[in-house]
């Protein structure tokens, strides 16, 4: 028996702890929501070694590893947003970082020959400080152990990483398309 879809399989969990996730959220169960959020990162990081590992990539792979990804980020900023842990400036932020990158992909794959997305590494790292972030701001609502100055603290780390990030995208892709605008000026 092929175990090729264990991947997938573990993907899909991710999607099925969101619900509980949010629900022990919103409940004030911080301790549990951090189990949960830890088995959510295991995971991803399980299913990706996986996946390159023994060759078990596939498209379906690739989509629900992201979908998971993102929907487990943008349920957790958004529910911490709600109940008060997080700036609901820093939650429409992140949002509009994800749309800008979704926009900008879609633009450059529909008019640049041979555009290929690829994550740029100051995306991989906001996606660390992301999920630090969302660790620590639950920490500290599960054993109260920031001051107002070290979440502060957080917060910008938080913002500058999404920011650059950002920036770092749309740098890129002026760069694609300048490139592009060249070669059908020669």
């Amino acid at each position: 028996m092929s175990l090729r879809w264990l991947p997938n399989a573990l993907s899909l969990l991710r999607l099925l702890l969101i619900p509980p996730m949010i629900g022990l959220l919103l409940n004030d169960a911080y301790f549990w929501t951090l189990v949960l959020f830890a088995l959510a990162g295991i995971s991803d990081g399980v299913d990706g070694w996986l996946a390159k590992r023994f060759g078990w990539q596939s498209r379906l792979g690739a989509l629900l590893d992201a979908a998971a990804d993102k929907l487990l980020m943008a349920s957790v900023f958004i529910t911490l947003g709600w109940i008060g842990l997080v700036p609901v400036w820093l939650v429409a932020l992140v949002f509009v970082r994800d749309l800008w990158i979704v926009l900008g992909a879609w633009y450059n794959r529909h008019h640049l020959a041979n555009f290929r997305v690829t994550p740029r590494l100051t995306s991989k790292i906001n996606t660390a400080v992301q999920v630090g972030f969302v660790l620590v701001v639950i920490a500290d609502a599960a054993w109260n152990l920031l001051n107002e100055s070290l979440m502060a603290g957080a917060v910008t780390v938080a913002t500058l990483s999404v920011v650059v990030s950002g920036l770092d995208y749309l740098q890129d892709w002026l760069r694609r398309i300048g490139r592009a605008g060249r070669r059908e000026q020669a």
